[in-house]
């Protein structure tokens, strides 16, 4: 059977084109669709009732005319990457415009939740929980991965004694991926430390909870990807530069080495273990390697850029996904449970 695999991501996600001309060539059928595009440039229709079965319908312009998408013979979809709804912008009225993406969004949402399809990572409710951070960190722990010291508060005085408890010696990083700030202007925060300065505005912590962890001193940084049952780790020169000293996404990629990592067998074992527990069938997990030789857990990201790790290391993770996308393993649309695995 011919595999038909839809994968959901912005415009321009050169990772997703890699993975989709790999899988091209070997035989199956790929769309890449942004479902931010929806409604203004595509339609997702369902058709229900009567004598005949229920019908979905991905509906929008391509060369040479309309295309229409069975949705229902989809073999797997892949939440790559895909943007939020957008209004059109003769709406603008505020509270219209957040309306109409919250619809746009829960109705999609029980669209690709209703596919009997592979769903990869996870169908999106598993994503969106496995993303939160005050959850994984908690089925981390309980796997016996080592977590910094870590607070997660909104309150300024159990902030200011955690600052005194760790000689001021901490950092803070928002509970949120890639916060936005508005539709067109994007807001971002990397991992800090606190300094003097930072405690004179203490008091702006109660608007919203943070997450407040010791600093533990790297070795190097460890980014583990896990795909299916396959495990490829790779190092992070990250103190090779003070530019990424605490957090490697400020890219100084000249300065910065990346090295295929050995990981230890059971630092991986556990890095599968906490990908199958969170119900995904890929993650992305962030680790640091401290000068004594102890891994330390940071976080997970159900979907994490891979393609700057291969191309650096040789790692072929782009292979793994591709497999996983076109045979396995089977993630069940319903319960969300994943079973089977690609081998390591």
């Amino acid at each position: 059977m011919t595999s038909r695999i839809l994968v959901l991501t912005a415009d321009g996600d050169i990772t997703a084109e890699r993975v989709a001309g790999l899988l091209t060539e070997r035989g199956a059928e790929v769309l890449l669709f942004d479902p931010g595009t929806v409604p203004s440039g595509a339609q997702v229709e369902l058709t229900a009732g009567g004598t005949g079965p229920v019908r979905r319908w991905l509906r929008r312009s391509a060369t040479g005319g309309e295309q229409d998408v069975d949705l229902d013979g989809l073999t797997c979809v892949w939440h790559r990457r895909p943007s939020a709804p957008v209004p059109p912008h003769t709406v603008t009225d505020p509270d219209t415009r957040a309306h109409l993406a919250a619809e746009v969004r829960t109705y999609l949402d029980g669209m690709w939740r209703g596919l009997r399809c592979r769903q990869v990572p996870a169908t999106r409710d598993v994503i969106d929980r496995a993303d939160r951070k005050s959850f994984h960190l908690a089925v981390a722990a309980g796997l016996g991965f080592a977590l910094p010291p870590t607070l997660i508060t909104a309150d300024p005085d159990r902030f200011l004694d955690f600052y005194d408890a760790h000689d001021g010696k901490i950092i803070t990083k928002p509970l949120h991926r890639s916060p936005r700030g508005t539709e067109d202007a994007p807001l971002g925060r990397f991992t800090e430390p606190v300094g003097n300065r930072d405690l004179a505005h203490v008091g702006a912590l109660r608007l919203a909870p943070m997450i407040v962890q010791a600093y533990v001193p790297k070795r190097v940084e460890v980014r583990v990807t896990v795909v299916g049952g396959a495990v490829f780790a790779a190092e992070i020169h990250s103190q090779a530069t003070a530019h990424t000293r605490y957090d490697w996404r400020r890219y100084d990629h000249a300065n910065t080495p990346l090295k295929v990592h050995p990981l230890p067998r059971d630092v991986t074992e556990r890095c599968r273990a906490l990908v199958a527990a969170l119900g995904l069938s890929f993650g992305a997990v962030d680790l640091i390697l401290t000068p004594e030789g102890r891994y330390v857990f940071l976080e997970i990201n159900p979907n994490g850029q891979f393609d700057w790790l291969e191309l650096a290391t040789g790692l072929p993770i782009t292979d793994a996904v591709a497999r996983l996308l076109q045979t396995g393993p089977v993630t069940d649309s319903v319960t969300g449970s994943v079973t089977g695995g690609v081998p390591a």
